[in-house]
């Protein structure tokens, strides 16, 4: 059975029939960046070439950003990472629903959900989440932040 797994740094997609790299406990990393960790998908996804990664631990602090993260947000690493992702990318839902503590909380994904991205010193930018659980012992979220294209004027 093979497994469908995208990296939080470069957007890779790739398949593997394992979780771990041979016989070891390590998890896989990205065969195209050598980032350290990958995320596991149930079924395909395709991020948008413009979309931002960004990974958490189990409580929702920043563990890295990755591709698009800076150009959506224009925070650097240093700024972001272990603080919590709601509060350093004043993440507002829509619909009111903290639906990062929920994925978090439920282990579940939760995709197509419009937000506002407002982090700290930037202009707020209309997005589309798409948040996947970490399904390993570790836990975490990966959280894709696609900016919403602003209709032309006709």
């Amino acid at each position: 059975m093979a497994h469908l797994f995208i990296c939080p740094n470069c957007g890779t997609r790739s398949t593997a029939t394992d979780r771990r790299r041979g016989f070891s406990r390590e998890a896989l990393g990205c065969p195209k960046c050598g980032h350290a960790f990958l995320f596991e998908l149930m079924d395909d996804y395709y991020p948008a070439p413009d979309a931002a990664f960004f990974a958490t631990d189990q409580q929702g602090r920043l563990i890295h950003c990755g591709r698009g993260a800076f150009e959506l947000t224009g925070l650097d690493d240093e700024r972001a990472i272990g603080r919590p992702a709601r509060e350093v990318l004043g993440l507002a839902f829509e619909d009111g629903t903290d639906h990062v503590g929920q994925a978090l909380e439920w282990g579940v994904r939760v995709q197509g959900k419009a937000v506002t991205v407002h982090a700290e010193g930037d202009f707020p930018v209309e997005a589309t989440a798409d948040l996947f659980p970490a399904y390993d012992d570790d836990g975490g979220l990966l959280i894709v932040l696609t900016p919403v294209k602003a209709a032309k004027p006709s």
